[in-house]
């Protein structure tokens, strides 16, 4: 796909209509963020990719254009793995999903079975655990119509608002290791950690979110 594609999806969608396309002519392969972020950032609720652990990117392309995109990567929290598997290396979470609206209805769902098929077959993942955000409205429709399963509820949270974006805290905590071996602050956190200090950011209470799993392989959860 090349680069004026990709604008013409972001910013022109009306020129594309694939409702009435097979979803069997949709291709699902790996790629990466350079090639996504863009599109995640216009597409998804939350408009960023800043701070996430990344494990594995999806595209969804038709005849060349990128029209869908989904993320995987270590979850969030520190040890809510634990809840889950014997090691934080057999599960993994739903991190990013989002296509372009003039796609038909079970889209994502078919975006989302065949990535659970490649990581079933390529990783030795046992779980995937994804949020459906009651801030915005979302109960987990998608998830449900990918057999995954309601486990619960988790606890009130609290993000960070800046420039119209919202953050998890931990954005403000993520590292790199400059060339004379000190541990520094990436730019992006540092940006966010000032204007904290300053209040051009400010944090905000959320709800609480619907826990999703989908077993790769048959395990029992958690550790006991």
């Amino acid at each position: 796909m090349n680069k004026l594609n990709l604008v013409e999806l972001l910013f022109g969608e009306d020129n594309f209509d694939y409702t009435k396309s097979d979803v069997k002519d949709f291709v699902v392969k790996l790629t990466d963020l350079k090639r996504t972020r863009l599109f995640i950032e216009n597409w998804h609720y939350s408009g960023s990719v800043n701070g996430l652990r990344i494990s594995q990117i999806f595209g969804l392309f038709y005849q060349g254009n990128l029209i869908g995109a989904m993320i995987y990567g270590p979850l969030g929290m520190p040890n809510i793995w634990k809840k889950y598997a014997k090691a934080e290396s057999k599960v993994i979470e739903l991190k990013r999903l989002c296509c372009i609206d003039n796609t038909p209805k079970n889209t994502e769902s078919y975006f989302i079975g065949k990535t659970l098929r490649w990581l079933k077959q390529n990783t030795d993942y046992d779980l995937v655990v994804s949020y459906a955000d009651t801030f915005y409205g979302h109960s987990g429709v998608i998830y449900k119509a990918s057999n995954f399963k309601h486990v619960g509820m988790t606890t009130k949270g609290k993000v960070i608002d800046y420039k119209g974006k919202f953050y998890h805290d931990k954005c403000i905590r993520t590292y790199y290791i400059n060339k004379s071996g000190g541990k520094m602050l990436k730019p992006f956190a540092q940006r966010v950690k000032d204007a904290l200090e300053c209040g051009e950011a400010r944090y905000i209470e959320m709800p609480e979110k619907n826990i999703y799993t989908y077993p790769l392989r048959k395990v029992s959860i958690g550790n006991k």
